[in-house]
């Protein structure tokens, strides 16, 4: 019996011993987008959701854990916008399967399953990840949105402060620029301080047409990516939301230990209308 008894307690031991370790080794993403059911996607390891309108799954604007970034509602159309968070996880997903997701919800999502980004939740939701950086060892940030409508947000000191704060920690913040066919801007949050601009690439002398190429552009992609749908469909992103999402994906399964900046600098580059961009 003692035998038995002090075999299972060092089984105990051994156990605790060996989850941390494994805890550190664990490479972890965050994306932020509109929503995800981590149902069918266990590579999400924590949710957290911000509303406006009391829409989260628990009827209040903020939730955390299991099941947060779900819709009480899903969309019937596999191509509505509500099911674009699904997307980007598996666009992250394909270019390193082996990583682990931290999914933070910020749209509103109605009775009918139609899903409107709110720039307040955003702002949140961003805040929130830089605080719980450390909590769950997240090392990129990808956040394939997109506001233009509003320049006053690049400046905002709450998402400032938070993308700043993670870049002093090397977790690196990648914001779409957009696909407004904007020559002069691109959109919130790559235009805050901080932020790794992400554009989609056509071709390596071309972007595609409707990425926003502003200042604030600072590495590219190709937004091209195949995917499967919820119902089981294949199909093929375009854009930067899919660029974003792939460059912080390859940024987590290529950084060896460098800081971001060594490893922007090490990257390819590819010379576009005169403009030197890295290519991730």
């Amino acid at each position: 019996m003692k035998k038995t008894l002090l075999a299972l307690i060092s089984a105990v031991l051994l156990i605790t011993v060996i989850q941390p370790a494994q805890a550190e080794d664990q490479k972890v993403l965050a994306i932020i987008d509109t929503a995800i059911d981590s149902k069918n996607v266990p590579s999400v390891i924590y949710e957290a959701c911000f509303t406006l309108n009391k829409t989260c799954p628990n009827a209040t604007n903020f939730m955390e854990g299991k099941g947060s970034a779900s819709a009480v509602v899903w969309a019937k159309s596999v191509n509505d916008g509500i099911y674009h968070g699904d997307a980007m996880v598996k666009a992250a997903l394909t270019v390193n399967p082996n990583i682990k997701i931290v999914f933070v919800r910020f749209h509103e999502v109605d009775s009918s399953g139609n899903s409107s980004a709110q720039a307040d939740s955003l702002v949140r939701a961003i805040d929130w990840v830089s605080k719980n950086a450390d909590k769950y060892s997240i090392d990129a940030v990808s956040i394939s949105q997109s506001n233009i409508k509003n320049p006053a947000l690049c400046t905002d000191k709450t998402t400032v402060n938070a993308v700043l704060s993670m870049s002093t920690k090397n977790i690196p913040t990648f914001a779409a620029t957009g696909n407004d066919k904007k020559s002069d801007v691109v959109g919130f949050p790559a235009c805050v301080e901080g932020a790794i601009g992400v554009g989609a690439l056509y071709s390596l002398s071309q972007l595609e047409a409707a990425t926003n190429r502003g200042p604030g552009l600072d590495l590219v992609a190709f937004g091209k990516i195949s995917i499967t749908k919820v119902n089981g469909s294949e199909y093929d992103l375009a854009g930067s939301s899919g660029a974003t999402a792939v460059s912080a994906s390859s940024y987590i399964a290529k950084n060896t230990s460098k800081t971001f900046q060594e490893y922007l600098k090490a990257l390819l580059k590819v010379v576009i209308n005169n403009v030197s961009y890295s290519l991730n």
